[in-house]
């Protein structure tokens, strides 16, 4: 079987090295020092000057919404997780979807002004398959109208734009650490904020608010990670550089052989240094790819149609009919196998299979 991804998994005994560390200490959780030293590394490693270690990308989400005090209408992506928009509405906030650029598949600017009412009060943008959105537009549009900007990166780990992290635009930006992405903690997350006491804040937060043993500075959650999940990111890190060479690798076999195949790859916007987080196709039709994905499925090939539907079918939000592109895209979008250890003898017989459904 080939499923859309396999969690990377580093040599076990380096792994176990802080596992017996663990045990000697018998500091499982609680701010311990596993975490604290991920924290400091992964700061290093993404060039940002400040990051906490959450329990998930979106906890991390929902804290970040808690921490700017948002309330009324949020705009954010028809086109994402559906953490994104279920995070708006279960920190009590109404989601206004913005429809989506057909080539980068990330929410359009140019539609997000129009959309802006006296009620809103931030946007929430996702850098979507870790494609970095156009932060510099919508940086300007949040400026002229005092908005907030929380950007989901999720997938958008080690990706850098001008130079420059793209962890580094908006008020908070997040990142989700989950077994599935390029870099994991096993479940984890992160927030990045520029603010230093906007840090401060969300450090309150995900510890119920406490401020010492007895008192409390703030409302808050367990939005902490444990010792076990931090051991996991430290042995995981020193390998990131080489696991986004070699998905770069695969990216690229993918593109070769398929460069007839009726679909594209969504368009890198200009300046990035990107991840390679997920290979997706967007296909002419979603015929086509409700065909192959059964075809593949017979051989035991298992892509994922992601993201699918649309968020604003979701049924506990306000349908926005205006969201044709994202409607579109969410029904030709499909992500084919990519992890470290697939072969390239496996994404040929993939490809095979796909063009061989197209040409029939």
């Amino acid at each position: 079987m080939i499923p859309v991804t396999k969690p990377f998994l580093p040599p076990i005994e380096e792994y176990e090295r802080y596992i017996r560390e663990i045990w000697k200490r018998n500091w499982l959780t609680n701010n311990g020092p596993l975490v604290n030293e991920l924290e400091l590394k992964l700061k290093e490693h993404l060039d940002v000057n400040h990051l906490l270690y959450v329990t998930n990308g979106t906890i991390a989400i929902q804290l970040a919404i808690k921490a700017l005090n948002l309330e009324g209408k949020i705009i954010t992506t028809p086109f994402s997780y559906v953490a994104t928009t279920s995070s708006i509405v279960w920190e009590g906030c109404e989601p206004v979807f913005v429809d989506i650029d057909p080539l980068t598949c990330n929410i359009d600017p140019q539609k997000i002004e129009t959309s802006i009412t006296k009620d809103t009060c931030a946007i929430l943008a996702t850098h979507v398959y870790g494609n970095p959105c156009d932060v510099e537009a919508i940086q300007d549009i949040a400026k002229r109208n005092n908005l907030k900007v929380i950007y989901d990166g999720a997938h958008a780990f080690g990706v850098k734009y001008k130079g420059k992290s793209i962890f580094e635009w908006g008020d908070i930006s997040t990142c989700s650490f989950h077994s599935t992405k390029l870099f994991h903690t096993i479940e984890g997350g992160a927030i990045i904020t520029k603010n230093p006491d906007l840090l401060k804040r969300i450090a309150y937060l995900r510890n119920f608010g406490h401020d010492g043993p007895d008192k409390f500075a703030d409302l808050g959650i367990n939005g902490k990670n444990s010792e076990f999940h931090a051991a996991m990111g430290l042995v995981n890190l020193k390998y990131v550089k080489e696991i986004i060479e070699t998905r770069k690798g695969l990216c690229d076999h993918y593109s070769n052989f398929l460069k007839n195949f009726k679909a594209v790859t969504p368009r890198v916007t200009r300046e990035t240094e990107y991840n390679y987080a997920y290979y997706p196709l967007l296909f002419d039709s979603s015929e086509l790819l409700v065909k192959i994905t059964d075809v593949l499925n017979q051989n035991w090939v298992y892509p994922r149609r992601y993201f699918y539907p649309s968020l604003e079918n979701l049924p506990y939000v306000k349908k926005n009919s205006g969201c044709v592109m994202a409607e579109s895209v969410a029904s030709r979008a499909l992500c084919l196998p990519l992890y470290d250890t697939l072969s390239k003898e496996e994404i040929d017989m993939i490809c095979r299979i796909m063009l061989r459904v197209q040409n029939n």
